[in-house]
């Protein structure tokens, strides 16, 4: 199942996405549908995909993010692979939805970059869960873009502001439910730039898989619904080119992710 929070007029709504049709549900979050079945509070009303405007799939309470997961990218950035995950947290005010536009200041950053992630949605309170279970408190999936200004990454010698700038962590454009997406380690990113592929990965490739970094984190914090797990990036990202290239004004950046969907977002300098 798709699920979509959309916008048309006035109103926000929730609800399934078929082809270009939107079944409307009777929740205006989809943290609400947690533990629930969408047949109770479905409406009868159809709406069209052509007419709603996309918004973010929903507003995390906490966004737990994975670093250098993926070797090949921790190798063009000059980085050993870690021996355990590398945890950060990004601002839930930075998500965005698809179509939306990432800005930044120019006397801020002239280095921002793309990563294209896969992020796990939590939609049962989990707390020191073992591998083996952990699959059981993922919700759904939705697809990420862990924008980061890499200058900033560099001065302040930790990650906080690079990656949680104002609308620096685009998210959806859906949520697919975990019932259709069995093993979340058999997916492909592709990240393209202006039209261009960057990135070319497979969640195969990650490090610590989704079992293990549920299971990680959930040592050290109690995950709750509605929190967000964004799981790396592969190799490709703009720091890591020769030369490095990085995201300007008009920039257009899509990650693609199969079972999933493609999040598109376009670039503005302020």
């Amino acid at each position: 199942m798709k699920l979509l929070r959309y916008g048309l007029g006035n109103e926000t709504y929730t609800g399934i996405l078929t082809g270009d049709e939107i079944m409307r549900l009777g929740v205006e979050h989809i943290a609400e549908l947690m533990g629930a079945d969408p047949a109770f509070v479905e409406t009868g009303i159809i709406d069209k995909l052509a007419d709603a405007r996309v918004l973010a799939p929903l507003q995390p309470g906490k966004i737990l993010a994975i670093g250098r997961n993926y070797a090949e990218h921790a190798r063009e950035l000059g980085n050993e692979a870690p021996a355990e995950p590398l945890v950060f947290a990004v601002m839930p005010s930075a998500v965005i939805g698809d179509g939306a536009v990432i800005e930044w200041e120019a006397h801020m950053t002239a280095q921002v970059d793309w990563e294209g992630e896969l992020a796990v949605i939590i939609g049962a309170t989990a707390r020191k869960v073992s591998p083996d279970v952990a699959l059981d408190t993922v919700f759904g999936y939705t697809i990420a873009n862990d924008v980061s200004a890499r200058d900033l990454q560099a001065r302040d010698k930790q990650w906080t502001r690079a990656k949680g700038l104002d609308t620096f962590c685009p998210l959806g454009p859906v949520i697919v439910t975990a019932d259709e997406i069995p093993d979340p380690q058999k997916l492909r990113i592709v990240t393209t730039v202006d039209g261009v592929e960057k990135q070319h990965g497979s969640t195969a490739d990650m490090i610590f898989d989704v079992r293990t970094l549920i299971a990680h984190l959930s040592r050290a914090f109690t995950l709750h619904p509605g929190d967000i797990i964004l799981t790396g990036t592969p190799a490709g990202v703009g720091k890591g080119q020769s030369p490095p290239q990085f995201l300007t004004d008009g920039s257009v950046v899509s990650v693609e992710i199969e079972g999933i969907g493609k999040l598109t977002n376009s670039c503005r300098v302020l």
